[in-house]
């Protein structure tokens, strides 16, 4: 019982994170309004992938130390629900920037053509293009020893390719996400309120919690697979 405090922590910050999310007051920042509150869900999402892609390298550099077979399927299980938390983060932040960046006077399809040339947003989808050709490189090795050595190595390269995709040359280029100037939209820092600061965190922790929880089911399958094949 005891041991799973943090799966009913998870549950419980994610219901206070919709509950609080969505009926806590928030400033009325122009453009945002009452988008502002994906905040809780597009930016949590982001954290919990990036803690996800850095349990998954650690498991990594694991495996090429010690050779243990079960680190390499630490690696897959949390590389893979990292990238599903990437794909919600992704999804949720093309929908938040439809209501904040496009301009209400043209076209849906022109405003989400504008909104796909954005840096930021190119640079998160090519680092998340290369964790899913690190999932298609492990699938084209059927020896599986091979497969872990090969899949462990290319997992640092995916790694380090977040920071200059997500972190590094988006903020040189001109871009209207949020964090560069003259961006109509949330700068974290000076315009959440003290309300949304006690779902931000939470939030955070909730959604990383429940990856893990996700993981650790994911892990226990493959092991038994994993069990099974040795037989």
């Amino acid at each position: 019982m005891y041991k799973n405090w943090w799966k009913r922590l998870a549950v419980l910050l994610l219901v206070y994170t919709f509950t609080a999310g969505l009926l806590l007051k928030v400033p009325r920042l122009a453009p945002l309004q009452e988008t502002i509150r994906n905040l809780y869900f597009h930016v949590c999402m982001w954290f919990a992938m990036m803690i996800l892609f850095t349990i998954s390298v650690v498991n990594a550099i694991r495996y090429l130390r010690t050779l243990q077979i079960k680190y390499d399927i630490y690696a897959r299980q949390f590389a893979t629900v990292g990238i599903v938390f990437g794909l919600l983060g992704y999804a949720t932040g093309v929908v938040w920037a439809s209501y904040t960046w496009a301009d209400p006077n043209t076209p849906i399809h022109e405003s989400f053509s504008s909104i796909a040339r954005d840096p930021k947003l190119i640079g998160a989808a090519i680092a998340l293009l290369v964790y899913f050709a690190y999932m298609i490189l492990r699938d084209s090795i059927s020896d599986m020893d091979r497969k872990a050595r090969v899949s462990a190595v290319y997992n640092i390269f995916a790694y380090t390719m977040l920071f200059p995709a997500i972190w590094i040359l988006p903020r040189i280029l001109p871009s209207l996400h949020p964090g560069n100037e003259g961006n109509p939209a949330l700068d974290v820092k000076n315009d959440i309120s003290g309300n949304m600061r006690m779902v931000f965190y939470p939030a955070v922790l909730g959604w990383t919690l429940l990856g893990v929880w996700i993981t650790t089911l994911k892990i226990r399958m493959a092991l038994l697979k994993e069990k099974k094949w040795r037989r």
